[in-house]
C-alpha cells in the first residue's frame, strides 16, 4: 500500500473561525472582553448550567474549583491514577496530597470500588476524569461524597459534549472543568471552562482568574471603564482572550458535528478490530454517551510477538500518529520523590499501560484515512501475531 502521512489529530478550523478571529484584530479588543462574556454566555446555554467561567486552561479551571471549595495544605484530593498530570498538579498546588485510586481496566475510568477505601478524616473531595470523553460513574461518586461530606470536582477535559444517564456533562458535579486545549473536542488552542450552579463560587472563580480584582475589570479599558479598581483576593492571570472566545464561538456552532464524525470513525474501528483477538476494544457502558475525544486501543499482548512500543514505531514507520493515555501518575519523577505510592496498589494501571495506544480520530478524517489506519493495524496484528 501506498504510504501516506497521517497525524494523531488536525483541528477542524474553517473561514468561521478564521473571521472570528480577524473580527477580534480589527475591532482593536485582544484579550479578555465582549466576545469572551458572548462566549461564557452560549457556553452556558448549550451545557444547561447556570455558570461558565472562561479561564486559559482546564488546569486554570481545576484549581480555581479547588480553592473555592477551600482546599488546605495536608488535605487529601483523590484522583484516577492514570490521568494527565494537571489532575495531580492542582491538588500540589495547594500543599495538598493527590491520592491515587486504581482504574477499570475496560474503561480507564477511577474504579468506584475503590474509592471508599482511600477515603480519610483529611480527604476533601474527590476528581473523576471522563477519561477519552466517556463520564465516570457519577451517581456512585456522589455517593460516595455525600456520604462522607466531600466536593466533586469533576475532569471535563476529554468530555464535551459527553451524557451520563441523559444528563449532560458540566451539569452534574459541584464544579466542572473543561479543555480547550489545541487537541480538544472544542479547540481554542489554549484555553477552559469551569461551569457550576453555585453563585458564590463563581463570582469567586471569575475575580480569581483576573488577580483578585473586584468584578468586571477587564472593563477598566473600555469606554464604560475606569482607571480605579480594587484587589480584593490574591488572585491568579488564568483569564482568556477574545480571540481564543473567537475561536471558541465558531468551534460551539459545530460541536456537536464533530463529535457525530469521531463517533463514525470510532463504530468503523470497532466493527473492525472486534474480529480480532488481538486488539481489545475500548467500552462504553450503556447509560451514558462517549464524546471519542480519543480512541484508545489495547494489545492483547498475550497474542502478539511484540510490545506496544513496537507496535506505535511501526505505525509512525507507516506515516501515522499515535500517543498513549496516559503515563501513570505514580510513574513520574517527581511523584516517586515526594509521595509514597506503590506500583503494586496500581495493577489496572499497569496492565492498561503496557498495552494501550491512541488511534487518529478527528473531524475532517476522510475515508482513506481512516481505512489506511485500519488496514495498517490489521497488517502489523497480522505479522505480529503469535
Amino acid at each position: 500500500m501506498m504510504k501516506r502521512e497521517i497525524p494523531f489529530h488536525r483541528p477542524y478550523i474553517t473561514d468561521e473561525e478564521i473571521n472570528g478571529v480577524i473580527d477580534c484584530l480589527k475591532n482593536g479588543w485582544l484579550t479578555m472582553g465582549k466576545k469572551t462574556i458572548e462566549f461564557e454566555n452560549r457556553f452556558s446555554e448549550y451545557i444547561g448550567s447556570k455558570h461558565s467561567i472562561a479561564v486559559n486552561s482546564c488546569t486554570a479551571g481545576l484549581h480555581l474549583a479547588l480553592k473555592v471549595i477551600g482546599l488546605k495544605e495536608n488535605d487529601e484530593v483523590i484522583i484516577p491514577s492514570t490521568t494527565f498530570v494537571a489532575t495531580a498538579e492542582v491538588v500540589n498546588y495547594f500543599g495538598a496530597k493527590p491520592v491515587l485510586v486504581d482504574i477499570e481496566k475496560d474503561t480507564h475510568l477511577i474504579d468506584v470500588n475503590e474509592v471508599e477505601k482511600h477515603i480519610t478524616p483529611k480527604t476533601k473531595a474527590i476528581i473523576p476524569v471522563h477519561f477519552s470523553g466517556q463520564p465516570a460513574d457519577m451517581d456512585e461518586i456522589l455517593d460516595i461524597a455525600r456520604k462522607y461530606n466531600l466536593y466533586v470536582i469533576e475532569d471535563a477535559a476529554h468530555a464535551l459534549p459527553a451524557w451520563y444517564k441523559g444528563k449532560k456533562i458540566g451539569t452534574i458535579g459541584d464544579i466542572t472543568a473543561f479543555s480547550f486545549y489545541a487537541t480538544k473536542t472544542l479547540a481554542t488552542g489554549e484555553g477552559g471552562m469551569a461551569t457550576t450552579e453555585d453563585d458564590e463560587w463563581a463570582e469567586r472563580m471569575r475575580v480569581l482568574r483576573l488577580h483578585g480584582i473586584s468584578k468586571d475589570a477587564w472593563k477598566r479599558y473600555s469606554k464604560e471603564g475606569s482607571w480605579e479598581y480594587d484587589v480584593i483576593e490574591n488572585g491568579y492571570k488564568y483569564n482568556t482572550t477574545d480571540i481564543n472566545s473567537a475561536l471558541g464561538l465558531a468551534q460551539l456552532n459545530k460541536v456537536e458535528w464533530m463529535w457525530q464524525e469521531r463517533t463514525k470513525i470510532a463504530k468503523k474501528y470497532n466493527e473492525t478490530f472486534k474480529e480480532y483477538e488481538e486488539l481489545i476494544l475500548y467500552k462504553i457502558k450503556p447509560d451514558r454517551v462517549s464524546s471519542w475525544h480519543l480512541y484508545p486501543l489495547k494489545l492483547n499482548l498475550e497474542s502478539l510477538k511484540i510490545e506496544r512500543d513496537q507496535f506505535i514505531e511501526e505505525l509512525k514507520d507507516r506515516g501515522i500518529g499515535t500517543s498513549v493515555h496516559f503515563i501513570p501518575i505514580y510513574r513520574f519523577s517527581y511523584y516517586k520523590k515526594y509521595f509514597d505510592y506503590r506500583l503494586k496498589d496500581f495493577p489496572s494501571s499497569e496492565w492498561i499501560f503496557e498495552r494501550v495506544v491512541s488511534l487518529p480520530i478527528f473531524p475532517g478524517m476522510n475515508d482513506e484515512e481512516i481505512h489506511y489506519v485500519i488496514e495498517n493495524i490489521i497488517d502489523i496484528t497480522k505479522k505480529h501475531k503469535r
